[in-house]
């Protein structure tokens, strides 16, 4: 049967779903986000919708707005030092992809929101950050690092023309980039000093290669580690 169509609202332009949930979901991430990352949450949510609304129509809408929304509460800056949200082992996108797991089990309703529509935010969220395997995703991941992407790399990177300089322009133009770069870096060194061990195998080690100093992944990469198990002398 055909779930009925839900309540919109316009923001900068872009027609988006507007429910309980996604207010709160607004709500929560406000919180835990500051300003330059909460606006890099507010246009990837938008910049999604431009693009999918295009190629995936028939996504499930709600989740992909949770989704982006939610999208990076695993980044530690902005959070209070006793944060139940940010760990010392996992890596960001999986404390922020587990923190708005527990969020839609706590506060969607349980008729609505099963294993898999649960599944589906989780995924969007823990894999955003991997291109070769994000946009192999069921829609709700795909739409999700659509609008992500688009905001780091600019419409001219989004394949296939599906998002103009006008409708990039007319987001931002309503919620600046407020140095998005700078505070991206903050958050991606501090994970590198905050908890090393979960940034070695992937794209956070890369600015800890670059820019934190005493940081090295010399011996920690897969490579280095199958390399010295030596079980085929065994």
């Amino acid at each position: 049967m055909t779930s009925p169509p839900l309540p919109t609202k316009v923001l900068a332009g872009v027609t988006v779903p507007d429910t309980a949930l996604i207010t709160k979901a607004l709500d929560y991430t406000r919180q835990y986000s500051t300003d330059d990352t909460y606006n890099h949450i507010i246009r990837s949510f938008l910049l999604g919708f431009i693009i999918a609304d295009k190629v995936l129509p028939d996504r499930d809408r709600e989740a992909h707005a949770v989704a982006a929304i939610m999208h990076d509460l695993g980044f530690p800056i902005g959070h209070p030092e006793n944060s139940d949200i940010i760990t010392t082992e996992k890596r960001f996108e999986v404390d922020g992809a587990n923190a708005a797991r527990r969020f839609l089990q706590r506060e969607a309703p349980a008729e609505e929101w099963d294993k898999h529509r649960l599944q589906l935010v989780w995924d969007a969220i823990a894999l955003h950050t991997i291109g070769s395997i994000v946009f192999e995703k069921e829609p709700e991941v795909q739409a999700c690092s659509y609008g992500i992407w688009a905001d780091f790399q600019g419409p001219d990177r989004v394949p296939g023309g599906l998002l103009s300089w006008d409708e990039y322009n007319a987001v931002v133009k309503e919620y600046p980039r407020l140095n998005l770069m700078k505070g991206l870096k903050a958050n991606m060194c501090h994970l590198c000093v905050l908890k090393p061990q979960t940034t070695y195998d992937n794209t956070v080690g890369e600015w800890g290669d670059r820019y934190v100093e005493g940081y090295s992944r010399k011996g920690k990469l897969t490579q280095d580690l199958l390399e010295t198990c030596n079980l085929d002398e065994l």
